[in-house]
């Protein structure tokens, strides 16, 4: 045995082993989190104390890829490491709260209050953050919180306090945020900031307006991201003056116009109205960044310049999803779905990854275009792409089914969301009212109730819409009066016009009028309007009259009050009176809104204007269409002239009335349908008497069933028979 062990003893005295490294050494250089626990069970089993430097390379392991169970150790450790050491339980919390998931630093607060570890100022600052990015659970966490920097002495602390209002305001609560602002004894620059940046994160742009007024009289000179901050809120609230005074001070006092205060200059400009003066900032600004850009096009699309708004989009180098968003919000605002799905589908091939804003827009635009086959591919995308578990969304796809014709694809993602709120409901009751199914609206609303959820005044402007689609007059006028009876919401302008237009369709004119003349403010071009659509459908030529000179005294380049006098006088055959209407229109450079109509096929949507033959089965078209016409003749249609507004010869106005927008999409879909199918037509004026008569029948004939979408409601054709019982 020693003949072995000498030689071996000797290679280790030439030959040494490496120094084990220094405890220090080991800690600093581990890099992973089961390293590190494996030093802890060494020390452990020396008996050594925890040193500092341990714990504090533990904290960054765990929190650079946490999990629960990351958390679970290092809280077990912080809670037994031996000292008030405030430093690591700051930093812990701290690092926490830049995390991804704030909701660890609430646990981790709970956890080492209970432990009773001391929390000092630097803690709460950096858990109150943390709750202010949990808006759902959190505003209990930030009483409480505020509770004990009251209790622990901190009430002059500006750190803790200004921490305190900036979570009240991020969780929308701008009048905790207030109340502590106030109480401040020293406000100072970040204070004031934080308070005005929460009341316009919460839309409460005119407080922000007058707290500003506030500051400058208290004698804070105000710094650039303050005065971005109430740029912005001065074109959101369309404050032109304080906005202009603002610029003035900017330049008055020799501030340096950063990237960032020159773009909220240009889209205040925008938002107010004054596209000039943004536009000459716009070119004096180089180089044009990003945000200045989305302003500028998206104040173009805003104002109906589209074309404008896609040069400036075209020409940024670098696009963003914000950019992408605000150029498809605004085709979907500018009444150019089409446009706005295509731009959708470029932005996916770029591999632009739309967020839950962009999905809005989107589906805002399916919902407009009103195309099924196009909708239900969004709503494979909306799964595919994890926006399914999103409210807002949801909501938004009912209202997109309903527009596209689908009450039961509606009814089915209506009934698949748990949680529902106000707005689902709401949004589902529209559903019912734009379809005609006013019974349907009522009950969804009783149910609605029934489950806890109040409804809001969005709510009763769809009943009462509802109501005024299928003549419910009776139910019509309780809904109205419970809106300030039982659920104390006062009626607003769109109220007064849903029940101007009940009664009106229900052919109680006078009551109509007497409702108008007791309303508590002055009624708007919209409720005039409302009554002017009614003259127009009795012909009451002398109401008529009277309603179109109160309207365009409000607003004397009203186009649809001329149409519908000049309507008025057709029906009744005065055609010197609706020339003389005309010529005031022309004089007055006032364009009728054209007709048109279109149709969804295999995904690609084809208009019509009247007569249209730009299409390239144009042929095809107006042969099927006389075929139509002749098959329809047999079994007793004949063209109803009276549709025709205009003085013609009887047999022109029975070839106009022909060549209306939907009879040549109609004609399309018969050609690429077959018996039994649905065609599904779209159209943005409303639809004529004659139209839907011609719509009726062939729905028998053709053994079709035709769902047509017109101006304010949709019109379901089958048997020869259509859902709005002839009264629309």
């Amino acid at each position: 045995m020693e003949s072995v062990t000498q030689p071996l003893a000797a290679a280790l005295r030439q030959n040494p082993p490496p120094p084990t490294p220094p405890l220090h050494h080991r800690i600093l250089t581990a890099t992973a989190l089961p390293h590190l626990k494996q030093i802890h069970a060494k020390i452990v089993r020396s008996g050594l104390r925890l040193p500092a430097s341990f714990v504090s390379r533990l904290l960054d392991a765990s929190y650079s890829s946490p999990s629960s169970s990351s958390l679970d150790y290092v809280l077990s450790v912080l809670i037994h490491y031996h000292t008030s050491s405030s430093p690591l339980v700051n930093r812990s919390l701290c690092t926490l709260a830049r995390a991804a998931h704030p909701p660890w630093t609430l646990a981790t607060y709970g956890r080492l209050r209970r432990a009773g570890i001391g929390i000092d100022r630097f803690s709460l600052p950096a858990v109150l953050r943390a709750a202010a990015k949990c808006r759902d659970t959190t505003s209990a966490v930030v009483r409480e919180v505020h509770g004990l920097s009251a209790k622990m002495g901190f009430d002059a602390d500006a750190f803790v306090q200004t921490a305190v209002v900036g979570a009240y305001a991020a969780l929308g609560q701008t009048a905790d945020a207030r109340g502590v602002f106030d109480r401040m004894i020293h406000r100072d620059l970040v204070a004031w900031s934080v308070m005005l940046d929460g009341y316009c994160q919460s839309g409460c742009y005119n407080e922000a307006l007058l707290l500003f007024d506030e500051m400058r009289s208290s004698g804070v000179v105000p710094d650039t991201v303050i005065l971005a901050t109430i740029l912005s809120a001065c074109g959101r609230a369309k404050n032109l003056a304080l906005g202009e005074a603002v610029h003035s001070f900017i330049l008055e006092s020799n501030i340096s116009f950063d990237a960032y205060l020159h773009s909220t200059l240009i889209s205040m400009y925008a938002n107010c109205g004054l596209i000039d003066t943004a536009q000459s900032l716009y070119d004096e600004m180089l180089p044009k960044n990003q945000v200045a850009s989305t302003a500028m096009f998206f104040a173009y699309a805003k104002l109906g310049q589209i074309e404008t708004a896609r040069n400036i989009f075209d020409q940024m180098a670098d696009k963003d999803l914000v950019c992408w968003t605000a150029m498809i919000s605004g085709y979907a605002e500018s009444d150019q779905p089409n446009a706005a799905l295509k731009l959708f589908n470029e932005m996916q091939l770029l591999g632009v990854k739309p967020d839950e804003i962009t999905m809005l827009s989107v589906i805002s635009a399916c919902a407009n275009l009103g195309a099924l086959d196009q909708a239900k591919g969004v709503h494979i995308f909306v799964n595919r792409n994890g926006f399914d578990h999103v409210l807002s969304i949801r909501n938004a796809l009912i209202d997109m089914y309903s527009k596209c014709g689908s009450l039961a694809d509606a009814c089915r993602v209506f009934n698949e969301i748990t949680g529902k709120n106000v707005i689902t409901w709401t949004s589902m009751i529209t559903g019912f009212a734009l379809h005609g199914n006013g019974r349907s609206a009522i009950a969804l609303f009783d149910q609605m109730v029934a489950e806890g959820i109040m409804p809001n005044g969005v709510t009763f402007i769809s009943l009462l819409y509802a109501c005024s689609h299928t003549g419910l007059v009776e139910e019509g006028r309780r809904i109205f009066q419970s809106m300030v009876d039982v659920y104390n919401i006062e009626p607003k302008h769109e109220h007064y016009s849903c029940m101007v237009d009940l009664l009106g369709r229900a052919k109680l004119l006078q009551e109509a009028l007497e409702l108008i003349e007791s309303m508590p403010f002055a009624p708007n071009v919209v409720v005039w309007g409302s009554l002017l659509g009614a003259c127009k459908i009795h012909g009451d030529i002398e109401l008529g009259e009277l309603v179109a000179k109160k309207l365009l005294e409000l607003n004397p380049d009203h186009d649809g009050a001329y149409v519908l006098l000049s309507n008025i006088y057709a029906k009744a055959s005065r055609w010197d009176d609706v020339r003389q209407v005309r010529k005031l229109m022309k004089n007055k450079g006032v364009l009728k809104e054209a007709g048109f109509s279109w149709i969804e096929l295999n995904g690609h949507v084809h208009e019509f204007m009247m007569g249209d033959k730009s299409h390239p089965r144009s042929s095809d078209i107006y042969g099927t269409l006389d075929e139509v016409v002749k098959e329809l003749e047999l079994v007793g249609y004949s063209p109803d002239t009276k549709a025709v507004l205009v003085d013609l010869e009887e047999e022109e106005k029975r070839e106009a009335v022909l060549l209306h927008s939907e009879k040549l999409a109609l004609s399309l879909g018969l050609i690429n349908s077959t018996r039994g199918s649905c065609i599904r037509i779209a159209k943005n004026l409303r639809i004529c008497e004659d139209c839907h008569s011609f719509m009726k029948l062939a729905s028998k004939v053709f053994e079709r069933e035709i769902v047509l979408r017109d101006r304010t409601r949709f019109h379901h054709f089958k048997d020869g028979v259509c859902s709005c019982g002839d009264y629309w």
